[in-house]
């Protein structure tokens, strides 16, 4: 059996894999009726629609994350101490998750503040985590 926070990292991989899939898949649509030429496209999608824009941002905002909040929970299995990273891993997944969907959803005052709400959860998180991962370590 793995540990919450080998699958919790799995799926933080596996959603950021998914917003990326989903924003090829449309862009590969609008490529292929011919909306917008092949090399019209920017990083962060500003030539698009304003969903498009968002998934960009999300999709980011997952990359962007993954070396602090995944590099714990990497530091956590590598040194064998899961036992610290468990109990909120898959908390720490469902605001990552929360937080993406609410990026898609809406620009709203509430959307955003709902937003930023999941991110200081994992924010949070990780401060936890480094904590007690480094007093570990310390002894």
């Amino acid at each position: 059996m793995y540990s919450a926070t080998v699958i919790a990292l799995l799926g933080f991989i596996a959603w950021t894999l998914v917003l990326l899939v989903a924003m090829e898949v449309i862009r590969s649509k609008l490529v292929m009726t011919k909306a917008v030429a092949a090399n019209q496209f920017n990083p962060s999608n500003t030539n698009l629609s304003p969903f498009m824009q968002r998934l960009a941002r999300a999709h980011a905002n997952c990359i962007e994350g993954l070396p602090l909040f995944g590099g714990l929970m990497v530091v956590a299995i590598l040194t064998d101490n899961t036992a610290i990273t468990d109990p909120l891993a898959w908390i720490f997944l469902a605001a990552r998750i929360a937080q993406s969907l609410l990026h898609l959803s809406s620009l709203s005052v509430t959307a955003v503040t709902l937003r930023f709400s999941a991110f200081a959860v994992q924010v949070v998180i990780a401060l936890v985590w480094c904590y007690q991962l480094a007093m570990v370590m310390a002894q």
